[in-house]
């Protein structure tokens, strides 16, 4: 479920709240994402909660597992869930550094092509994680 809304830089001085990214816990690919977004992110920007956690169907009862299964998900403070390549801009804008990287999303045809890039590499995912991460549980 998305709210489909264009991604908007905060306003001047005013932080977005916090936001729970929800990912693929037992995927290298993805935990090495989160671990990157965590090292770039000041502490109180974002929850992580892996979609194996026992917590996911309590907290968020509207997020399937399947659904995080093949996406990552972000849920913001207003409730909006912003799933796969929707969530990428909104993960930027709350990176000091990659702010001006969220801008890239909104060149004509950014869209299309970061939906077929997305899920293309989110199906083939776990063989990435072999090939990037060969030690690393897949």
């Amino acid at each position: 479920m998305t709210n489909g809304r264009d991604p908007l830089p905060p306003e001047r001085g005013k932080e977005p709240g916090k936001a729970f990214l929800i990912f693929d816990g037992e995927c290298s690919v993805c935990r090495n994402a989160v671990e990157w977004i965590r090292a770039r992110a000041a502490p109180e920007t974002f929850e992580y909660l892996s979609c194996h956690s026992e917590d996911l169907p309590r907290r968020f009862p509207h997020i399937e597992k399947s659904a995080c299964l093949t996406a990552m998900h972000l849920v913001l403070q207003d409730g909006s869930v912003l799933a796969g390549e929707r969530a990428v801009p909104e993960i930027l804008l709350r990176l000091r550094r990659f702010r001006w990287a969220a801008a890239l999303f909104r060149l004509p045809g950014a869209t299309s092509i970061s939906r077929a890039f997305y899920r293309r590499f989110a199906a083939r995912r776990h063989d990435i994680s072999r090939l990037l991460f060969p030690g690393e549980k897949q």
